[in-house]
């Protein structure tokens, strides 16, 4: 199953490197990671996604909770939560395609952010498996490239990943 880890870190050289090689030496998968500075300049919010099933996201959770520069950790998957990712995509558009890959675009309300005689860039924002339907609607023979920022996300309601 899919988990969602919002990891609240210290804002410092080589916190980041500690929590990844964590997963690196249990041989666990990040499929997604997102890191930024919080409201607190001292404090770094630290998403990823992985796999695993209970057991091994517990394990994952008791592992990064010893690390001195995890602060506090919640694991989104478990209760109501807002995610988000962002995809830029290029795609082939030329001549009937264009009206197509257009129309494609505004169904799944992306934005066309760049244009060329034979090719559109559209950025796209929503839940990975929105992003994952776009690629599959314009068909993979059309995609040029695609970056993909990674899943960012929060609890909803009350509930908020906070000291």
């Amino acid at each position: 199953m899919r988990h969602i880890l919002s990891i609240l870190i210290e804002n410092e050289a080589g916190a980041l490197s500690r929590v990844v090689g964590l997963f690196s030496q249990r041989n666990y998968n990040i499929e997604t990671l997102t890191v930024a500075p919080t409201e607190d300049p001292t404090l770094s919010r630290l998403t990823l996604t992985t796999h695993g099933d209970e057991r091994e996201i517990e394990q994952i959770t008791k592992q990064l909770n010893k690390l001195i520069e995890v602060v506090k950790l919640v694991d989104l998957s478990e209760g109501d939560h807002i995610e988000r990712d962002l995809m830029l995509i290029k795609v082939k558009a030329s001549g009937a395609q264009r009206a197509e890959i257009k129309r494609c675009a505004d169904i799944f309300r992306g934005q066309i952010v760049d244009v060329s005689s034979s090719i559109y860039t559209i950025q796209l924002v929503g839940a990975s498996s929105k992003l994952d339907a776009f690629i599959e609607a314009v068909g993979d023979a059309n995609v040029l490239e695609t970056v993909r920022t990674g899943v960012s996300g929060l609890s909803r309601g009350e509930k908020v990943l906070a000291l």
